[in-house]
Formats: structure tokens, sequence, C-alpha cells
């Protein structure tokens, strides 16, 4: 079967471009800078390869930490060109810093200025050629749907929230209920009597099939899925392009089976990987605490006039095995903030002071956390721990809500870093989604993923 071409590229092919032509674009530029202008800072030749390395090393970790390999915001140049300045600052200033690794100072300091011009410059020519070419539409991934008529809004919604190069052009209703079209949307539903045909047409890159067989998939469509199969076109099951997409997992849409889409990481049992995240876990508790003591005094004197009354509070909290412990913070809220009885924080909560919505947003009141984390109650990373009346109410509405007690809680999260501030059931799915799948693929890739992500949270002010 002969296909139109249709170039695409996947979510990981995205950022692992971006990742690479940052790192080529800015060496390159400076190459060309230092042939020019005959500097002696930056050289690249076969002396001082070390150089680019660490460049290339500060450069990427910095970018991560300003959101640069954020898809969405990528896309958007306003954003890219405030992250590019951030990032290219900070990366030179910490260049500058470590004359170890990198060249001395020059004596003419104005090659430093050029050496930070260059550095601006390669990410923004680069970043807006991205934007114009690899971010248009023609380099989308064109996905047909395969699904029930209620499921179709809710699945093209977050598949497309989480990827806006992944486009659902159209679908195939296998539901005996006729789907709803919204006003203005441009979703073609096709009949499942030739999909070959469609497929071809409509330069299909992908199948995404969220009905399984007893929901609509007949041995009709399923023998051309077979067929299609064959011949080339991707056909992948809605629950694995969902989880990758979204780097969450879809509970909402698992059933009984779960051990089928639970294959829980490894590293969950791995005696030397608990070895050294426990090590990790001191280490950042150390660290944790020292700044906290530092900058103590401060928060003690502030509290005394602007958020009057104790400084720390203590609440029973969830842990590992469903394990109650009390956990330490510093109060943000109002004494007697829940006299008339548990609830969520909301936005904008009218219970939090205005010094507490300081220590919220800049994480601070968290510190004491720390020491939960030596006591070996919690872990720097993992799911936050709940109230045990709320994880008796969200365990009753959330299937799977108690899976998330397999691990020790956290200070910081998979889910602190890529979901909204829970004030709903609702929320508390999306946070149990990511939970899960930091409990699946636990590694320490994901968990120095997660340390970069909380930093980019609070140099963002983004904490609630």
């Amino acid at each position: 079967m002969s296909q139109n071409s249709n170039i695409h590229f996947d979510i990981s092919e995205r950022k692992v471009l971006l990742r690479i032509f940052d790192v080529v674009s800015v060496l390159g530029l400076l190459y060309l800078v230092g042939t020019l202008f005959d500097f002696d800072y930056f050289i690249i030749n076969s002396q001082h390869w070390v150089w680019s390395i660490v460049l290339a090393l500060y450069l990427t970790v910095f970018a991560t930490i300003f959101e640069l390999y954020n898809l969405q915001k990528a896309s958007r140049f306003e954003v890219v060109v405030q992250n590019v300045i951030l990032t290219s600052s900070v990366t030179v200033l910490i260049y500058l810093l470590t004359p170890f690794f990198t060249p001395e100072l020059p004596e003419n300091r104005l090659q430093i200025v050029y050496f930070y011009i260059a550095v601006n410059l390669a990410l923004f020519i680069w970043r807006y050629a991205y934007i114009v070419l690899i971010s248009a539409p023609r380099f989308f991934k064109r996905v047909l749907l395969i699904a029930n008529a209620p499921q179709i809004d809710e699945i093209i919604e977050s598949l497309q929230k989480s990827d806006p190069n992944y486009k659902v052009v159209g679908f195939i209703n296998t539901d005996t209920v006729k789907y709803k079209k919204k006003p203005f949307s441009e979703l073609e539903e096709y009949s499942l009597t030739n999909v070959q045909k469609t497929v071809q047409e409509k330069t299909i890159s992908e199948i995404v099939v969220a009905a399984s067989q007893d929901q609509g998939v007949t041995v009709y469509l399923y023998n051309q899925l077979i067929t299609m199969l064959e011949n080339g076109v991707a056909i992948r099951e809605y629950t694995q392009v969902y989880e990758e997409i979204t780097h969450r997992v879809p509970v909402q849409h698992v059933e009984k089976d779960f051990y089928r889409y639970f294959p829980f990481s490894r590293s969950n049992q791995n005696k030397l990987y608990l070895f050294f995240h426990r090590i990790l876990d001191l280490f950042f508790s150390v660290l944790g605490l020292t700044f906290g003591l530092i900058i103590s005094p401060f928060l003690i004197v502030i509290n005394l006039f602007a958020n009057k009354g104790p400084f720390f509070y203590t609440q029973t909290r969830v842990g590992r095995n469903g394990k109650h412990f009390k956990i330490y913070k510093l109060r943000s809220m109002v004494v007697n903030a829940e006299k008339d009885g548990a609830q969520f924080a909301s936005k904008g909560d009218a219970r939090v002071t205005k010094f507490g919505k300081f220590l919220r947003k800049s994480r601070f009141d968290e510190i004491p956390q720390f020491i939960n984390v030596i006591k070996g109650e919690m872990s720097v990373i993992g799911p936050r721990p709940e109230r045990p009346v709320f994880v008796k109410e969200l365990s009753e509405k959330i299937p799977f809500y108690e899976v998330r007690h397999l691990v020790k809680p956290g200070v910081t999260g998979w889910a602190q870093v890529n979901a909204k501030y829970g004030v709903s059931a609702e929320d508390a799915l999306e946070k149990l989604q990511y939970d899960l799948y930091y409990i699946k693929k636990r590694s320490f890739f994901l968990d120095i993923s997660i340390v970069i992500k909380t930093l980019s949270t609070i140099i963002f002010f983004r904490g609630q």
C-alpha cells in the first residue's frame, strides 16, 4: 500500500533535536566568532575539548531548568525569548565562575561580552528557525482515532493539550451512539468500511485505538487494522500513547486487570537504587535544613509581625503502606484554619496569610519536611503525602488511589512539578496519574529530572 509522504517528529525526537541543535548552534557560532575575531578566551580545538563539553553540559542543564525543552513553550516565541536570556545568562555566569574546568578570564574583558552575545544570538536564531519550520503544521503528526463517541472529545483534548504537534484529524466512532460535533470543530468522522483508503487520502501518520474488542472493534475492523499494520501503518493503543505524551497513567481508562498497565519499576525493589536514593535523601536534607537555618532568623522576625501565631505546624499524613506520621511545615494559614473541619486548600484560599502566600510560592514552608526525610518517614522525591480523611474520601472515588502508598511520600515529586495545585477530586485524579507514572518509571534519570523541574518551579515562583 503506497502512502503519501508525511514527515513528523515524535515528542522524544523533538526534545532530542532541541538539545542537539542548542549545543551545535552555540558551539558553531562561538567557533566562527573565535576564528573571525581571533579570540583567545574560548577556543575549540583538540587541546581544549573539555571546554566545549563543560559548556554543553551547563547549557543543557540550565535550558532544562528554564524550560526551553517544554514543547508547549518552545513553540511560543515570546516565551522562548525570555527563557533564552535566562538560560544564556546563568550558563555564561556559571561558566565564568568555574575556571578550573573552563578557560581563565581574558585580559580583554570585552571578549566576555562577545561570548555572551554569541550564545544568545545562536540560541535565538536556532529557536526561531525551530518555531517557523519544525513547529509548522506540515510537521504535525496526523492521527486517526478509533473510539466510542462519549470518549472522543476527552481523549482528543488530553492528547493535544500535552503535545501541540499531535493533531487528531478525524475519528471512527465504534459506538452505537452518534457523536455530537462541537461548533467550529474541524474534526472529521470517517466510516469504518474502508479505513485503508482514509489513511492514504488523509496522509495519516498513526492510528490510535481507544476501543477494545468488546466495545466496538469488530472482526471486520480488526482485520483491516491487521492488514494496515502489515503495510507499515503505525497502530497504537490509547493508554500507551497517553502515557508517552502526557507522562501520566490513565487510571480512568484502566479496568480491573491493572497489573497489565502497572508493571512497576524494578527500582522499587532494587537494593542498590534504594541505597543511593537514601544517600541522596540525606544529602539534600542536610543541604535543605542548613539553608533553612540560615534564613530562619529572617522568617521568624517576619512571622512575628505578618503571620502572628506559631511558626511551625504539624499535621497527620498518610505515608508508605498507609502508615500515619506527623509532617512538619512552616505555618502558612491563619490559626484554627480548619475549625469547621478538614477541607482542600483552594487557589486564592482566604485562610492563607499574606506571608503564608510567600512561603508557599517560594516553597520555604516545606523546608521542615527534611526532618521527616531524615527520620525515614518521607523521601525527597515521591508522591505528596495526603491527610487520612482525604485519602479515605479519594480512595472511594478514584480507582487505584491507594497504589500511591507503595513508596515513601516526597517533599517534591512528579505530580508536584507537572500538575496544578489540587483543589478537587478531578485535580487529585490528575496528580494520581502522575504519581503512578513515577512509581512505574522510577529511576535515577527521572529523579534528576524532578529535581531540575523543582528548581524551575521555585525560580518561576509557581508554588501554591
